[in-house]
């Protein structure tokens, strides 16, 4: 049974293609059944084994399909990466880069060895074509 001062999780997902997102909250006070979390979410003060993963959790009073879990490191660590790229994404995706900023991204993945060969017109890999422009004198 859960205590005052436990810290749970919640996992949501709009969708296969959308992120994990992660929701944190304590316990702050406790009922005969129910456990009152600081964002007052009330969960069912009994453990119950997921149906997602067969993993010790806890459900929502109104809702027993939504389940939260006790915190581990290695959940912080996941939520952590999953926020940065949630904040990647939305950086890139409400942002319009210049050619010259688009230049930069260009430089540094090609820097760090990230870069595919791209075909370009004539089926010739983009490096094949600058060293042939750079033979020409350009």
């Amino acid at each position: 049974m859960l205590k005052v001062g436990d810290k749970l999780y919640n996992v949501s997902q709009n969708g296969f293609t959308d992120f994990m997102r992660y929701t944190f909250s304590e316990v702050v006070r406790l009922t005969k059944t129910l456990a009152i979390l600081e964002n007052g979410e009330r969960l069912r003060n009994v453990e119950t084994t997921s149906a997602l993963n067969d993993e010790i959790c806890y459900a929502q009073a109104n809702n027993r399909w939504v389940y939260w879990y006790e915190v581990t490191d290695e959940v912080l660590r996941l939520a952590q990466e999953e926020e940065e790229r949630i904040a990647a994404n939305d950086w890139f995706n409400k942002r319009d880069f210049s050619l010259e900023e688009k230049r930069m991204i260009y430089k540094f993945f090609q820097e760090k060895g990230q870069l595919q060969p791209e075909s370009i017109d004539g089926g010739e890999s983009l490096g094949n074509s600058i060293e042939n422009l750079q033979d020409a004198g350009f």
